[in-house]
């Protein structure tokens, strides 16, 4: 988060990478509201896509119940802002993310409970 101080600001930040077992990713899935915020996880960089998908993800949101309807086929994916196409065997950190970096994914066809965001 950026500061603006009348006088000069020496404050170290306490949540660099290095002070964490492993980087922090935020994981969001878009429109689904059950989850309030992103979800934060110590993930090392070198983790897959696959392994994103078939591990992480359902640790995160299988007890949403449209969690098994969604096709993977045609999730839209995120970092951040930027809309990309994952490789399932490159690494989080050849698409793109860091220490802090957010991972969305939005499930076309899915608009959260009931539709309660389409």
């Amino acid at each position: 988060m950026s500061v603006t101080a009348i006088g000069a600001y020496t404050h170290e930040p306490h949540d660099t990478a290095d002070r964490f077992a492993a980087p922090l990713l935020y994981v969001a899935w878009d429109e689904h509201m059950i989850f309030a915020a992103p979800a934060v996880v110590p993930l090392s960089m070198h983790t897959t896509m696959a392994d994103v998908q078939t591990k992480v993800l359902p640790k995160l949101y299988s007890a949403h119940p449209e969690f098994e309807r969604i096709q993977w086929s045609q999730v839209q994916w995120f970092c951040g802002d930027r809309m990309f196409t994952p490789k399932p065997n490159a690494t989080l950190a050849e698409h793109g993310f860091r220490h802090k970096s957010v991972l969305r994914f939005r499930t076309p066809g899915l608009e959260g409970l009931r539709g309660s965001c389409g």
